[in-house]
């Protein structure tokens, strides 16, 4: 009777934001921690993106050498997705995401100075360690601080500021590159990146560390032999790849890489693709990216109650064949068709972006609290590592199909998701305790 009367609470809080009144006291912190830290890092990726035609001029670039940056990026960011997961299960969620927020904004800051396209490749791969670990520590750390029945929810509004950071670039975009000449207005927009540093002050001073990780902590300090016994002192990186974690690690990893490979191949060259298939200027472009964006945002928020509705499977199975449908239909739109392409923009932000809202709550609840954050961060970021090639092969493939036609090519990639889907459990509602 309870469990049914939070559920429908939690239904009514469409309207009544119950999800935010169910974060109590240091959990609130931790909402808004996550979330800035999340649209921070959206922007200083994003900048990349709004970027990309004017460093390739900079620097004589092919179309293979330009999709490598993000690619080298996204990689390199499996890494430290897989290094903060490992980080957060020793030595805490929040110090990890402190670390983590440095590092994404120190090096996006170092891009602006590079002096050749090695050395730019060096500083976003550097990058590319705290983009990739800051989801991992952030939505981890939420999902430990929220209630159940909730969680759906909030991790769809944190996964909404990657929308908000994306906004941000695309504001700073048009301003910058309508002020300053290309070649230097994409070095300020990197510079902008060390900005993000100042939530580090925030994080310090506000955010605890969740309850379930501290006793799951000292429990693990305090009684080692009785641990050993149960394979816990282990690395929590070792512990996803033993049998009893192996065949969800391959699943949800399978999953990640489906949503993220589609992502990319569509994102990653939007800029460009409006640019160069339909002939629109900074301006144009920008108008283009806002209807996508809030169709991003709208999909974030929208797919964390969905979520909890019907369900991680269901959901996360609607938002991939619609994604998939959405990237073919926008990417042939016949010439002229402007107008029919700015109002597809809004359901193709929706869904294709609305698909992450699921991982921060599916993730953290497919693996036990001794492996958590090694299993979300691992999954998560070895998909983008996976689908950070898509952009490179869509690069080299523009250059005998068209850059349309190279873009449709990802949304093959939602077929994995479907299969990832019919190997993974529901896990919808599902407690996370401490030495689960």
């Amino acid at each position: 009777m309870a469990e049914a009367q939070r559920q429908r609470a939690a239904e009514r809080g469409i309207l009544n934001l119950e999800w935010y009144r169910s974060l109590r006291g240091n959990a609130r912190h931790a909402f808004w921690a996550a979330f800035f830290g999340w649209a921070l890092d959206a922007f200083d990726f994003m900048v990349l993106s709004f970027s990309l035609s004017a460093i390739t001029a900079t620097f004589a670039l092919s179309s293979g050498q330009a999709g490598l940056i993000g690619t080298v990026t996204l990689v390199v960011s499996a890494l430290g997705g897989v290094l903060a997961g490992v980080l957060a299960d020793r030595i805490g969620r929040v110090k990890t995401l402190m670390i983590t927020v440095a590092v994404f904004s120190v090096f996006t800051f170092l891009s602006g100075l590079a002096q050749s396209y090695w050395q730019l490749l060096l500083f976003r791969s550097l990058q590319g360690l705290g983009f990739g670990g800051e989801w991992a520590a952030g939505a981890i750390l939420l999902a430990e601080v929220s209630d159940p029945v909730q969680r759906g929810r909030v991790l769809g509004v944190i996964q909404s500021a990657w929308a908000i950071g994306w906004g941000l670039a695309a504001v700073a975009f048009t301003a910058v590159f309508s002020l300053a000449e290309p070649e230097l207005a994409w070095r300020i927009l990197f510079w902008l990146g060390i900005l993000p540093a100042l939530l580090i002050l925030y994080i310090r001073a506000r955010v605890e560390e969740p309850r379930v990780w501290v006793e799951t902590n000292r429990a693990r300090l305090r009684r080692t032999r009785e641990a050993l016994e149960r394979g816990a002192t282990a690395s929590p990186l070792v512990q996803i790849f033993r049998r009893d974690l192996l065949g969800t690690t391959a699943a949800a990893s399978l999953l990640s890489i489906g949503a993220q490979g589609g992502y990319y191949a569509i994102f990653f060259w939007l800029p460009s693709f409006l640019e160069s298939e339909r002939n629109l200027e900074v301006v144009g472009t920008g108008s283009y990216l806002a209807v996508v964006i809030a169709g991003s945002f709208a999909g974030y928020v929208t797919a964390g109650y969905v979520h909890d509705w019907l369900g991680r499977r269901p959901t996360f199975a609607l938002f991939s064949v619609l994604s998939a449908v959405l990237i073919f239909l926008y990417t042939r739109m016949p010439e002229g068709a402007n107008t029919l392409l700015l109002l597809l923009g809004f359901p193709l932000g929706f869904f294709a972006s609305g698909i992450f809202s699921g991982f921060g709550s599916f993730l953290a609840e497919l693996y036990p609290s001794r492996a958590r954050g090694a299993g979300q961060g691992f999954c998560y970021n070895f998909g983008r590592a996976m689908g950070a090639f898509f952009p490179t092969v869509i690069g080299v493939l523009s250059s005998s199909i068209g850059l349309a036609g190279a873009i449709g090519f990802g949304a093959a990639a939602y077929g994995l998701c479907l299969i990832a889907l019919l190997l993974l459990p529901e896990t919808r509602g599902k407690e996370l305790v401490a030495l689960d």
